[in-house]
């Protein structure tokens, strides 16, 4: 099967099954599951924060700290198609109670600076009592596939740091982002107060987000975890596979990248389809709307998975090899020379 969905479609290989089943455990919810721990205290020295914490998912992550940084009826500044704010079910007003100020993102996934600080409100006499309080700007980083320019996230910090905001960064893909840089995460997570970073995307784990920040937001962060259900027992299982995809995965993230390189000019070879862009492990391709459904069918027939779309993304990942990249170029090529 060659799925070209997501990268969170991958399976623990050979290495990361060993490592699960080798992983000594205890009760995470009593704080005394070693390899929880381990991955914990690791995660927080390679980002440069003080305290780290594992939870189930991604969603989750990002909700907890939402939750760490802002009280009730406080407000946070967010993109109009942040994951935070659109594909998370509104966890943050409807578990939070916490206000979205959705601004639309540039093309490159930024927020316009201007439109940030236009957006800003603060309590106070007079009229302050009338908003929302603003305590967080949250940004992305990959947004589709694209990594943030280096002196936009300066100037966003700066800003936020000025307006007495904290910066929260939806992490999920920042390894992708460290690597294409060339950074460190350390470097790719210092900027900001709070990071969430998924495991179980291009490092290939099955389960698991951590957050990263300093020890009382962290503190914080795990009383909320625990209200949203996230509280696991013999959770080391699943941190063995992390720790696992940290020594191993992280790097070769640079494959995928030009796995992902390899298939746009492939696909951009073919007449009928148009490759919209590449960046880290994602390319976007405009497929004829007629064709979309029975392209999908045709590859599905193939051992082909794709969300084909008039729009459609393609994820590469560390279960799909350069040749089996070239084999769904060849079997697209031939769709369309049918059509």
């Amino acid at each position: 099967m060659i799925d070209l969905r997501s990268d969170t479609v991958t399976r623990p290989g050979p290495g990361m099954r060993d490592a699960m089943m080798a992983a000594q455990v205890g009760d995470d919810v009593w704080g005394d599951d070693p390899t929880v721990n381990r991955l914990q205290a690791t995660v927080a020295e390679r980002t440069g924060k003080e305290a780290a914490l594992f939870l189930p998912s991604g969603t989750q992550s990002n909700l907890a700290a939402l939750m760490a940084h802002c009280e009730r009826g406080d407000e946070y500044i967010v993109g109009q198609v942040a994951h935070t704010y659109k594909y998370e079910g509104g966890g943050a007003a409807v578990l939070g109670s916490i206000v979205p100020q959705p601004i639309e993102n540039e093309a490159d996934g930024t927020l316009p600076l201007s439109k940030v600080a236009a957006a800003i409100k603060h309590h106070g006499p007079g009229l302050g009592a009338h908003f929302a309080r603003t305590r967080l700007l949250a940004l992305e980083d990959t947004f589709n596939g694209q990594v943030l320019p280096a002196g936009y996230i300066r100037d966003a910090v700066a800003l936020a740091r000025d307006r007495g905001l904290a910066i929260h960064l939806d992490g999920a893909r920042v390894c992708n982002a460290a690597v294409a840089r060339g950074e460190s995460l350390a470097q790719a997570c210092g900027p900001f107060d709070s990071v969430s970073i998924c495991f179980s995307k291009g490092l290939g784990a099955p389960v698991g987000s951590v957050l990263v920040g300093p020890h009382a937001f962290i503190e914080r962060a795990h009383r909320w975890r625990k209200v949203l259900g996230g509280g696991m027992r013999q959770a080391g299982f699943l941190a063995a596979a992390c720790l696992y995809a940290l020594d191993h995965n992280l790097d070769r993230l640079a494959q995928d990248h030009a796995n992902a390189e390899h298939l746009a000019r492939g696909l951009g070879a073919i007449d009928g389809i148009a490759v919209q862009g590449q960046a880290t492990n994602m390319v976007f391709v405009r497929f004829p709307e007629e064709e979309c459904v029975p392209l999908q069918e045709y590859l599905a027939e193939r051992g082909m998975l794709v969300q084909v779309a008039p729009t459609a993304r393609l994820v590469t990942h560390l279960d799909v090899t350069q040749a089996d990249l070239d084999a769904f170029v060849a079997a697209v090529k031939e769709f369309f020379s049918r059509v």
